[in-house]
């Protein structure tokens, strides 16, 4: 005799997206000041700025997200292997390149209040903010998965 503890939920897109986005800018508010803590190429005046930046910086890696995969497709649209190496390349310009952007739209927004380093250190910051998510949403998605029930 098994017992099934599951629901069915509906969830809409909004709910989905607006899930997402708290998870990830909690994320990167953690991620943020972990960095702070126990870095010295990271400065944060205040937690309530660190909290505007993790804001700030998903906005942004979402914008970078979206531009990535609809260059990724126009070429793949395109066909041929000419096409997919300047697709490959055009992805990489855009993923070094934001970094540069990101830097200087953090300066631009809060001054001298944030200091995400240089680009290394910026590409460090994302890369943890990115396994952080891929942490968490591994975690969501095994927390959803039954065991194999006994017959």
């Amino acid at each position: 005799m098994s017992t099934d503890n599951t629901i069915q939920v509906t969830i809409t897109e909004k709910q989905h997206q607006y899930m997402s986005w708290t998870t990830d800018v909690l994320v990167y508010i953690v991620v943020l000041n972990l960095f702070v803590e126990f870095g010295d190429a990271i400065v944060i005046d205040s937690f309530w700025i660190s909290i505007l930046t993790a804001v700030l910086l998903k906005a942004l890696l979402a914008i970078v997200i979206r531009l990535e995969h609809r260059v990724v497709a126009f070429f793949d649209k395109l066909g041929g292997s000419f096409f997919k190496i300047i697709g490959i390349a055009t992805k990489f310009l855009i993923l070094v390149t934001s970094k540069l952007i990101i830097l200087e739209v953090v300066n631009f927004v809060f001054g001298d209040r944030v200091e995400l380093g240089h680009f290394i250190d910026v590409l460090a910051l994302i890369i943890a903010m990115i396994a952080a998510k891929a942490i968490m949403v591994k975690f969501y998605q095994s927390l959803g998965e039954t065991a194999p029930s006994e017959s």
